[in-house]
């Protein structure tokens, strides 16, 4: 083993002796590019301090995980009534976030949906399929427990930019 050390460590300074790092000027040079990442960040759509509703990079929106808790209620918290008034509220709050970002549920692509009793899952899907009609966007569903402020669901979900936006 001690002689096999060597050798590989010898074997990658002469692979990686000739190449070098460089600086990618290809984006700072065009005046039209994107900022790389950008901040969505509805008013009136509850969320904990630590993290952003949504980031804009590039094509794709990045939607954190929304919650059913109720607009302008500080602080945050989660509408009564067990998982399905909770699930309309938790899509209602990612159809804010989308609009902030100037996208629709029809440029969703994925959802992961957390459920806090797996035995809740039909009752989601029943809110969950009123809001894609048609072609919904890929997803996951799975147990999680512990979800924030004692939620039943969450959802986090990625949006393709719509075009010209």
């Amino acid at each position: 083993m001690t002689l096999r050390r060597p050798f590989l460590i010898a074997l990658l300074t002469v692979i990686t002796a000739g190449c070098t790092i460089e600086e990618r000027t290809d984006r700072a040079a065009r005046p039209d590019a994107a900022p790389r990442r950008q901040v969505i960040q509805p008013e009136g759509v509850a969320r904990l301090p630590v993290f952003s509703s949504a980031i804009r990079s590039g094509d794709f929106i990045f939607l954190s995980g929304a919650l059913g808790a109720l607009p302008n209620v500080t602080p945050p918290q989660v509408i009564e009534g067990g998982i399905e008034p909770e699930t309309r509220q938790t899509m209602e709050n990612i159809r804010e976030v989308l609009a902030a970002a100037g996208a629709t549920f029809e440029d969703l692509i994925k959802c992961t949906v957390y459920l806090a009793d797996i035995e809740d899952y039909a009752a989601m899907n029943t809110v969950y399929v009123e809001y894609f009609p048609e072609a919904p966007p890929a997803r996951a569903a799975l147990a999680g427990s512990g979800l924030a402020l004692g939620a039943l669901v969450e959802i986090d979900c990625i949006a393709a930019v719509p075009a010209g936006g």
